[in-house]
């Protein structure tokens, strides 16, 4: 079934009709959603969410744009959250150079800080990299050895997603790689192993064709698989499948 490894089903977008859609994604073959926490507020949510629905699971994490309410005393508090149980990540953690809503130098000290909290929990980590392409691989080659975790959203060149899946991480891929101009990201699915590559969504946002635009939610990642099988020359089955595996593989689950 499909594995959706990043959504946002905390997200006030989903307040109208979030039980109705989470009811609904096992009949739409979607089997395993990881909500992903991007703010200090969404921690607790995401876990709210997990323990509510046994096929959602959360990760735990302050999104580069968020990491101005992180000090001593909430990362402190944060860090308890993954005694909750049901929490299998670090994320999304990174930089974000686009947006830069916070200073570069505290993006990176708070990357490098969750980082090394998923290292002494032992849990795999959600990278978020957005025009950040040489702070982020530098980071990662000093601070992730030794982990895995999944590189969100990626929108970097084929050698650097060979070298990120050399150091044991996967490649994220969502509805980007549907729209018409994805070159640079059809380029890459075609040159990586399907064994590195995960399924996410990033709902609400990035709906993939022919729903751009729209709300997104994981049912929507059959037009991603679609995409790649179409890319890779195999049947969407197999596609399904395989990075399925992947996703259990590197949540442990």
């Amino acid at each position: 079934m499909i594995f959706d490894t990043h959504a946002h089903y905390d997200d006030e977008q989903f307040n109208e009709d979030r039980v109705e859609l989470l009811n609904s994604m096992e009949e739409q073959g979607v089997g395993t959603i990881i909500n992903v926490s991007a703010t200090y507020n969404s921690c607790r949510k995401v876990i709210a969410l997990a323990k509510e629905y046994p096929f959602v699971y959360a990760a735990v994490g302050i999104h580069p744009d968020e990491v101005g309410s992180l000090n001593e005393e909430t990362f402190a508090q944060m860090k308890e959250l993954f005694k909750e149980g049901k929490v299998v990540a670090v994320g999304e953690i990174g930089l974000d150079y686009y947006w830069d809503n916070e200073p570069r130098e505290v993006q990176k000290k708070w990357f490098i800080r969750q980082l090394e909290l998923a290292r002494e929990l032992d849990l795999p980590v959600l990278i978020h990299s957005r025009e950040a392409a040489a702070d982020t691989m530098e980071i990662m080659k000093e601070h992730a050895k030794g982990l895995s975790g999944v590189i969100h959203c990626y929108s970097y060149s084929k050698e650097m997603a060979q070298e990120y899946i050399k150091m044991g991480f996967y490649i994220g891929v969502g509805g980007v790689v549907t729209f018409k101009n994805a070159k640079k990201l059809k380029e890459v699915v075609e040159n990586i192993p399907l064994t590195s590559i995960v399924l996410e969504t990033d709902c609400p946002y990035m709906a993939p064709e022919p729903n751009r635009g729209k709300r997104n939610n994981s049912a929507y990642i059959r037009y991603v698989a679609e995409k790649i099988a179409e890319l890779k020359g195999i049947t969407y089955e197999e596609v399904v499948e395989q990075t399925e595996k992947n996703a259990r593989d590197m949540y442990r689950l």
